[in-house]
């Protein structure tokens, strides 16, 4: 405990002296508290954020918990009340009419070249995961529900560690007797610190400096000061006692459990939604490649076409229909590309990259193979691994404890409080810090509060054992959602397996019969060629999607049986019996596979 305040020297200007010597533990304490750097607030974060997250395994990462302070975050006095609005008038407005007679081909184009402009980041598969987990702001935000979890355990912790509080208060007052008034000045120090007790109630040490002086006559010295120290006990022994008293933070303890989890599902959860936008971005620029071949076949149709017309062994009209069909060609593509740098833009917003900073799509695939499990292996896994799950059955026993919490509230109000005060001399005027062992006041007591008025907290019990019901059901609820989620992941891996065994034949059939069709294209009509043109770039772009959707099965079917894992650099991380997973350049799958079985019912799965 610090040392008292000098005794108290009564000069004509001692009134000031006193009041800034009677407030420095205050004082220290004001200063102490402001300039208390963030810097160790991040520190203790982030070491309790590295306990909980090692729990889950070497793989789970550690959000970063250095959040800097605003530098001033005070509102601007002109937007307290009325913020600026700009909404010019319609006369304000300039729209500028486009030329009909513009070239839109070279336009079109030309939003195409802007965006391959400067320095452009290539996109695989593993720089969008690792730019995900960097850039992103969907994982920015998750780490941010992960930080507050841990901030909100330690807010809690503090309340349950010894607790220091410094106040000093300045009181004048003064009381009339016939026209005469005694006016006093009262200087009061309080230094105390609290310890919740781990079953119920807080003990409190309070050392305080007390100095009056009375203002109207201060050559008489009537001034006194004196200090005392006092520590006190108030105890719960029935209602608030036990484990109930620490039910806050236990429950604080748990919930950056749930919050390590739910942070750690959101990282798998988010590596299969980029991968799915990716493949899907892939899968789009094949259809691009597709749809060229596919003008490219219509062009040359409409080149011999025209051939045949001039000979006069085909009328004209059907020059003019393979015509239509490239241009009806072309606006799909046109389509296309432009849905694709849509589609690319807001893959690039979720990545968080600037809209101003060039991409460019690099075609990967992944080798990885496709499981080989029942669906009672997938049903145990997700029963077993699935952190979403655990989180609501430990809730379950979240709300077990509720209601014992509110089963508490009923029993009777019976406390147990003591203190023991240790004072200065009270003959003495000054008595400084010199406390006197033979002065020691003491006082004990019990309280029983009997039960007479417990409706509220009967309700109270009621409102606990419903929400306990209604809990069980919501995490039987989700667990039967996660079986069902587990076993047609399981059976999606198989069908699109199935879906690209039909889509690789078809496009095989489609081969066949167009080049059939080109050796005998003196005999065909255009529109037979034409007809194959489509459905074979059709067949392609099926096989093409359907190459991507079973890469997003197998990652979705670890996803949802909780054997998905991802490793500190957003990458997927494999089981031991599995070979390192890695991402390959995709083949050109414009050369098309050598013709296959074209009765695909007997490869059915």
């Amino acid at each position: 405990m610090p040392p008292g305040p000098p005794p108290f020297d009564p000069p004509p200007s001692r009134v000031n002296c006193r009041v800034s010597m009677g407030m420095p533990i205050a004082l220290l304490a004001i200063v102490g508290g402001c300039v208390q750097p963030l810097s160790r607030v991040d520190a203790r974060t982030q070491k309790l954020l590295e306990e909980r997250t090692r729990l889950l395994g070497p793989e789970t990462a550690v959000p970063r918990a250095d959040y800097l302070p605003m530098s001033d975050s005070r509102p601007s006095p002109d937007d307290d009340r009325a913020p600026h609005t700009v909404n010019p008038a319609a006369a304000e407005l300039k729209y500028t009419v486009a030329d009909e007679a513009r070239d839109v081909r070279a336009r079109l184009a030309a939003y195409g070249d802007q965006a391959a402009v400067g320095s452009a980041v290539e996109l695989t598969l593993a720089e969008s995961l690792r730019l995900a987990q960097q850039y992103s702001r969907e994982y920015r935000r998750a780490e941010e529900d992960y930080i507050l979890a841990a901030i909100r355990l330690l807010i809690e912790q503090h309340r349950w560690g010894p607790r220091f509080f410094a106040d000093s208060s300045l009181r004048a007052s003064g009381a009339g007797d016939e026209g005469e008034f005694d006016h006093a000045l009262n200087i009061i120090n309080t230094l105390r610190a609290t310890q919740r007790l781990p079953y119920g109630g807080q003990v409190e040490a309070r050392l305080v400096w007390n100095a009056t002086e009375q203002l109207r006559n201060v050559a008489t010295r009537r001034y006194r000061q004196s200090s005392e120290l006092a520590l006190s006990a108030d105890i719960p022994l029935l209602r608030g006692a036990g484990r109930v008293a620490r039910e806050s933070l236990i429950q604080s303890e748990r919930d950056l459990v749930y919050a390590a989890r739910n942070f750690e599902q959101f990282r798998r959860e988010l590596l299969v939604d980029i991968a799915s936008d990716y493949f899907n971005l892939v899968a789009a620029m094949q259809r691009i490649e597709n749809q060229r071949d596919q003008i490219a076949g219509l062009q040359g149709l409409q080149q011999q076409t025209a051939a045949l017309v001039q000979a006069g062994r085909l009328r004209a009209f059907q020059e003019e229909l393979t015509r239509s069909q490239v241009l009806s060609a072309q606006s799909t593509l046109a389509s296309q590309e432009e849905s694709f740098r849509f589609q690319l833009d807001r893959f690039r917003i979720r990545l968080g990259l600037p809209l101003d900073q060039p991409v460019q799509m690099t075609k990967t695939t992944l080798n990885l193979p496709e499981p080989s499990a029942t669906l009672e292996e997938a049903t145990m896994a997700a029963l077993n691994y699935r952190l979403d799950l655990q989180n609501q059955r430990d809730a379950v026993e979240d709300q077990k404890r509720a209601v014992q919490v509110a089963r508490n509230q009923l029993q009777a109000d019976l406390n147990l409080g003591g203190e023991v005060a240790v004072p200065t001399d009270p003959r003495l005027n000054e008595g400084g810090f010199g406390l006197d062992p033979d002065e020691v006041e003491y006082s004990a007591s019990m309280t029983l509060g009997w039960a007479l008025d417990r409706r509220i907290e009967r309700l109270g019990l009621r409102q606990a054992l419903i929400s306990y019901e209604r809990q069980l059901r919501s995490y039987e609820q989700t667990r039967d959602t996660v079986i069902i989620e587990a076993r047609q992941a399981l059976r999606n891996i198989e069908l699109a397996r199935f879906r690209l065994m039909l889509a690789e034949q078809q496009v095989a059939i489609n081969q066949r019969r167009l080049e059939e069709q080109i050796a005998r294209a003196d005999e065909l009509e255009p529109q037979s060629r034409v007809d194959t043109e489509i459905e074979l770039n059709n067949a392609r772009n099926a096989r093409d999607q359907a190459r991507s959707d079973l890469q997003v099965t197998v990652l979705r079917y670890l996803l949802q049986s909780g054997q998905l894992r991802v490793g500190r650099d957003g990458w997927i991380v494999p089981p031991d019996d599995l070979a390192e997973i890695t991402e390959e350049r995709l083949p050109d799958f414009r050369a098309d596979a050598p013709p296959a079985d074209d009765n695909p019912q007997e490869n059915n799965p």
